[in-house]
């Protein structure tokens, strides 16, 4: 089985990742997926496709709220959500990935999720802002045949737990290519320790990777040549969704600097952000937990100090952290066929 690409002695950056080099690293975080793979009814038609969900913590997401922002790094993409999360600075769905055609299915079923456990929504409160993201799956998957449906995203909802995520050619991931070769799910996180307090914080990153031409990887970076022919094939309209998780104390403006950094990791890898490509950052801080109703006129929240030299160790962790689960998505992933059938090639690491 394919692995992580520190188990192949490629290590990014300096900083040390955690016991399990992934986004549940990041206390409470949950990941889980949905995984379509087999024939539709039409001629040569396949389901190669799937669902991930990403849950800041296992209790009622609408109710205690997390911090969160975004940023498009560049804008050729859909989403559901986003304008709300950057206006009020909090998250209070679950962050779900899939593929471009799946957003209607996934929205419809992560609210369904929602409503059944919040019987206030709509009647007595407010209505709820689901946050959904996606790539473009269609060389794998029969992508008009919309195999996706609401019940795979609240299924992937249901699997969420804190184990080590699966990565590469699984859930939103199933059907997506990085770099000419196969991509999809991938992980890694950072420790930033703050030595004269004994303090530590976790940067936890997942990407949806499905981006790039075989040309423009910088396996010379990593050592890391392909030991199969150059891919002719890159992903139409390719993207990539980056999903950043900590337990740093921030606001939605300091964790809006933080995420920027991941687009560094994302051009370290050799991508230059192309005109077709949706290039999205969706981050959250399980540090403050924020209830939707409540009495009180005032609230407070601790934030790190903006000139502290954490901030610049986090926005370190954020580049790091990416660049890895990119790789991580490349290493971890398996060669795949799917519709008419076409295939994407594993991509081939040397390992040290």
């Amino acid at each position: 089985m394919p692995g992580k690409v520190r188990e192949m002695g490629i290590k990014i950056g300096r900083l040390p990742v955690g016991p399990k080099n992934c986004m549940t690293d990041v206390a409470g975080v949950q990941v889980g997926h949905i995984t379509l793979d087999e024939p539709l009814d039409q001629d040569g038609a396949y389901a190669c496709t799937g669902v991930t969900a990403i849950l800041p913590h296992g209790g009622n997401l609408f109710q205690q709220k997390v911090t969160a922002a975004s940023y498009v790094l560049n804008g050729f993409g859909k989403t559901t959500g986003l304008v709300q999360v950057n206006e009020l600075g909090v998250l209070e769905s679950p962050i779900m990935l899939t593929n471009t055609f799946g957003v209607p299915a996934v929205t419809q079923g992560t609210l369904s999720y929602m409503l059944d456990l919040n019987e206030d929504i709509g009647l007595t409160t407010g209505t709820i802002n689901v946050v959904v993201g996606e790539c473009n799956d269609s060389y794998l998957n029969s992508i008009r045949a919309c195999p996706v449906t609401p019940e795979h995203a609240i299924a992937a909802i249901r699997q969420a737990s804190t184990d080590i995520a699966q990565e590469g050619a699984v859930g939103a991931g199933k059907g997506m290519m990085c770099f000419g070769y196969k991509g999809g799910i991938g992980s890694s996180s950072r420790l930033v320790k703050v030595e004269q307090q004994e303090i530590s914080y976790t940067v936890g990153c997942l990407v949806l990777s499905n981006f790039g031409q075989s040309t423009e990887f910088l396996a010379e970076r990593y050592n890391a040549s392909n030991r199969q022919s150059q891919s002719t094939l890159s992903p139409t309209d390719g993207s990539i969704l980056i999903i950043l998780a900590t337990d740093a104390p921030l606001s939605s403006r300091q964790l809006l600097r933080v995420i920027k950094r991941c687009g560094i990791g994302l051009g370290r890898t050799g991508s230059h952000f192309s005109h077709g490509s949706g290039d999205v950052v969706i981050g959250f801080t399980t540090a403050h937990s924020i209830p939707h109703t409540t009495d009180q006129l005032m609230e407070t929240r601790t934030q790190l100090r903006e000139d502290h030299p954490v901030m610049n160790q986090l926005f370190a962790a954020a580049a790091e952290a990416t660049e890895e689960a990119i790789l991580n998505s490349l290493s971890q992933a398996q060669t795949t066929t799917g519709r008419n059938g076409h295939t994407v090639e594993a991509y081939a690491f040397h390992k040290a």
